[in-house]
């Protein structure tokens, strides 16, 4: 164990979240923890959330707090990369074969449902910004809807109409694919809980 007293108040270590914890104790967006599809989905999956979050971390460069602000200015290099790799792919396959093109469509299809969690701010977010210190995500909309729409059309495809899955994962109410996924990750600290990482 590093610290005593973490951020939560209580004496639980990085292991102990990451690997001790049960799904509702995890509060990331479904999203993130949908099954992975074919190659078309998982590039729609790495564009939508790295445009989201590259717009996020560009604003909490001017956080209130110096750590978070510089974690942020790193965060931004890394995640532009991130973003334009998919971005590059999603054009590529949608302005491609007529297959190719089907399969992006249907990938970004399958995603959009999902996409409206990440704008729907959590009330500690909600604290957060109102302190200057986080960021509203709902804020961030604008400009990820702009950025989408110039690689969509780049890429010929449509923006989905879907309707929007109801927002849970933020509140600890995850998909079943979460708990796959964490049964397969905290499956051998599990079987030795006693082991240091």
């Amino acid at each position: 164990m590093t610290r005593a007293g973490k951020a939560d108040g209580t004496d639980r270590d990085e292991d102990a979240f990451a690997y001790f914890r049960a799904e509702g104790g995890f509060r990331n967006t479904r999203l993130v923890e949908a099954p992975n599809g074919d190659f078309a989905f998982s590039m729609a999956r790495l564009l939508v959330f790295s445009a989201h979050r590259l717009a996020l971390l560009d604003r909490l460069t001017d956080s209130r707090d110096p750590v978070l602000a510089a974690v942020a200015a790193k965060g931004v290099k890394e995640v532009t990369y991130h973003r334009d790799y998919a971005a590059g792919w999603v054009v590529r396959l949608g302005d491609g074969t007529s297959l190719s093109h089907q399969r992006m469509q249907d990938g970004l299809a399958a995603l959009w449902p999902l996409v409206d969690e990440l704008f729907q701010p959590h009330p500690v977010e909600h604290r957060l910004a109102c302190a200057g210190v986080g960021v509203d995500p709902s804020t961030l909309r604008a400009e990820f809807d702009a950025v989408l729409a110039q690689i969509l059309d780049k890429a010929t495809l449509n923006r989905p109409t879907v309707d929007p899955a109801q927002a849970g994962g933020r509140d600890g109410q995850h998909s079943e694919a979460l708990g796959t996924l964490l049964t397969e990750m905290q499956s051998v600290a599990r079987a030795h809980p006693e082991a240091t990482w």
